[in-house]
Order: C-alpha cells, then structure tokens, then sequence
C-alpha cells in the first residue's frame, strides 16, 4: 500500500506500527482501514473490547461513530434533495418551525435552510440540552458547529417522509445509504447485532463504561443524525470509497458537497489548531499544496472516531477506537503514513 506522501508500505509493518502505538498509548482498541486507489487495501481490527475483560476485538466489533454520523447523514440528506422531498435552499421554517427559538431570534431563525445546517452556518449552539435556543449570529453569515441543527435537519426529512425520527426515519436511511453501500451493521438505532458486536468504551483512567444505550449513544431508539451512529472502519470505508468514486448521487451533488461553503477566519481554533480552511456539506477541508483533504472528527469521549479522504489521490483512512486516544493516535500514525489531518 502507499502512504499519502506517496511512499510504500507493506501491511505487516503498519500493523506493527500501530500495536507499538496503541501500547505506548494505553489505546483499547483500533479499528482501522486504509484506502489506496479507491480500494480497501489494509483493514484490521486490533486490541480488546473490554480492558478488565481482555476480549480481543474482531472484524464484527462494532464501535459509536460519534460525529462520523454527521457526514454519511448528509450524503442521505442529498439523496432526500435529489428526490425532490428537500430543498438545499428553501427556508426550513417552511417545512417545519422550530419550537425551540426565543423569540428575538425566530425571524433571524426564517433564514435557515439544509444548505446552512451540513455548512454549519445556522447560530445553533452544538446542543441546547433542552434549553431555549438563541441564535449566536445571522444564519448562513458566520460558523458554529451545531448538532442540535443537525437533529432538526432530520426531523424535517422524518416529517417530509412521514417516518418520524426514530426506528422508520433508520430504515429509511439503511434503505437509501447502507444497502446500495453494502454497511449491513451500521445503524442510526440500536439492534440485535450491534447488541452482540459492540465494545465497550473507555473512560480517561481506561476504565470500561456499560456499553448498552445510553447517553453519547442515544437512547437506542432515536436516530440522533448528530452522534448516534454505528459502525466499524471497513463498512465506513465504504461510504468514504463513495465519495471518492462519487457513487449514489449525481456529479453536481458530489460537487456541492465538496466544495467550500463555509470559509474559516484566521481566528478559528480549527483553522489554528490543525490547519482546516473550511466546510463542504458534511465534511471539514483542509486545502494544502496540491490537493484538498476532507475530514470528520467522532468524539463521544469514551469512543472517538475518524474519516478523511483526498480525491487528487484516491486515499482514505477511517478510524473507530473505544477510548478518547485519536488525537495521539493520529499523531503517531501520521509518522508512518504521512500526514492524515
């Protein structure tokens, strides 16, 4: 396989290379898989479920992909716009009114639309835990990342498709996305194989937490577009091998998605943490000399999980761990694989 600075690798050594960092880590578990030329070309499932327990983990080993949900969600969303059932641009109000808004921010609230929401350009706060909702600025004017508009987003598309937002508003997801993707285990709710197949995560002293639904997971019934979804690295990848082969959509979706829509002031942290520019539609971007790098983070503390993929080289990587290690995880790996964030 080759790595993203063009350098050849062979599998046994970059399995070797992780299990020297998951050990100097105090890393759990790792599912991982690498992707040359729109292929999966090294995918492996390494560690244990449970740190007590010591049960390795395996190709069936199901992870929380934390914020990994957002992405593929908007690759549904575009699906639900292709079909005529949502317009990217047509205020959300008119689908449905938000029943959170304070007053002083519903008339700036009739601004919003889909395309606001994946560019995170709405005002929404990340979660409003229930609380009223003030907008922090004019939407489509500014950038808050914003799962509580995400859920809003996929309540309008349940309403449009008459499923409501729980078991129904899953299947319908499976239906268009993971079918035609063959991700037969990935899942917004909660089932029987994920119930057998999912690990445990991990607090900070690397102490397994109770892996049944629960907060950071959802409820298990309710698809939460923001964080609620399962999986592991190798159906993920397939979903990243889709957009790089730009499969299931139209070219011109393929091209809203990818392009910038939101551009990042010199005062962002994340423009001045790691160097990303901006958003597409689901995805972050970091533009570097000579290609454009589209990442997502998964952060549910005690599971953490990452995507990027740069379509200049058909190259991809996807990484699901039960701990809060992917920053230092990544650190290391991009000392054997070149840069991946």
């Amino acid at each position: 396989m080759t790595t993203v600075d063009d350098k050849t690798i062979k599998a046994a050594k970059l399995t070797s290379e992780i299990k020297e960092i998951m050990e100097s880590e105090n890393i759990p578990a790792i599912s991982i898989a690498v992707i040359n030329d729109n292929k999966v070309v090294y995918h492996e499932a390494m560690g244990v479920s449970n740190m007590e327990t010591k049960i390795a983990v395996d190709d069936h080993s199901i992870f929380e992909a934390a914020s990994l949900s957002k992405p593929i969600f908007a690759y549904f969303v575009m699906k639900m716009v292709e079909k005529g059932k949502l317009d990217l641009d047509k205020p959300l109000y008119e689908y449905l009114p938000h029943p959170g808004i304070v007053p002083e921010s519903q008339e700036k609230a009739k601004l919003i639309t889909a395309r606001m929401v994946l560019a995170h350009q709405t005002g929404f706060p990340n979660h409003s835990n229930g609380q009223p909702i003030k907008l922090a600025f004019k939407p489509g004017t500014d950038f808050m990342y914003s799962g509580e508009a995400y859920q809003y987003l996929a309540a309008i598309i349940g309403m449009q498709n008459g499923v409501g937002y729980k078991a129904d508003l899953n299947e319908l997801f499976q239906n268009e996305v993971t079918v035609p993707l063959k991700m037969p285990h990935s899942t917004f709710v909660w089932d029987d194989y994920v119930a057998k197949h999912k690990v445990f995560g991990h607090d900070k002293e690397g102490k397994p937490i109770d892996d049944s639904p629960r907060a950071g997971s959802g409820d298990g019934t309710t698809f939460f577009s923001y964080a609620s979804l399962h999986s592991e690295a190798n159906e993920y990848a397939k979903f990243i091998i889709a957009m790089l082969k730009k499969e299931g959509l139209q070219e011109k979706t393929f091209n809203e998605m990818l392009k910038e829509h939101t551009h990042f002031k010199d005062d962002n942290p994340l423009k001045q943490e790691v160097g990303q520019t901006g958003w597409g539609l689901g995805f972050t971007q970091k533009i570097t000399e000579g290609y454009t790098m589209h990442m997502h983070t998964g952060n549910n503390h005690d599971f953490q999980a990452y995507a990027m993929f740069i379509p200049e080289k058909d190259y991809g990587l996807v990484v699901y761990t039960n701990s809060d290690k992917m920053i230092p995880f990544l650190t290391n790996l991009s000392k054997v694989l070149g840069p991946q964030f």
